[in-house]
């Protein structure tokens, strides 16, 4: 995992580092997991996001013009349904209407372009409504006048999403 987050440098000369992941999920869905370029990032919970990262993706330290990242998710679009069940959490029962409830999860890939930065920092990846994706990896943070989103944590989904590229 070390080598992940070291200096690399590519056959163009340009210079990469690796770069903590952290998600925002702006929808009432639970990402249960995620990856950037295969490389894990945190569950992250409806409404919820920061504050939780994993190592690490490997990006130039500055940005290029067409930098794009694949993103793949899996998603709970009723992440608070056991909590009314009638079984006691984690007995056999409970575990089989799990069971039940997760073949409901849908799973998710996409390639998405990286915002400009002029630094490379965190790595935030945003779920936003219709499964879309947004990735931004400066120095700024999510909240802060100069992150290249803003979005609040509060998103619905519309009645019809438009029409997207396939999952």
């Amino acid at each position: 995992m070390l080598n992940a987050c070291s200096a690399q440098n590519s056959g163009s000369g340009v210079r990469h580092l690796g770069a903590p992941i952290e998600g925002y999920s702006h929808t009432s869905d639970a990402i249960n997991r995620f990856s950037v370029n295969g490389n894990g990032g945190p569950n992250v919970g409806p409404h919820q996001g920061g504050g939780k990262q994993n190592c690490c993706v490997t990006l130039p330290v500055t940005w290029q013009p067409g930098l794009t990242v694949v993103v793949e998710w899996e998603k709970d679009p009723d992440p608070l349904a056991y909590g009314s069940w009638p079984e006691k959490m984690f007995t056999d029962a409970w575990n089989e209407r799990m069971a039940e409830h997760s073949k409901k999860y849908t799973h998710h890939r996409v390639e998405v372009e990286v915002a400009p930065y002029d630094a490379l920092g965190v790595v935030s990846v945003h779920f936003l409504p219709c499964n879309e994706v947004k990735v931004a990896a400066g120095t700024t943070r999510p909240g802060l006048p100069n992150h290249p989103y803003q979005y609040s944590l509060n998103m619905e989904e519309p009645d019809q999403c438009p029409a997207s590229p396939k999952d």
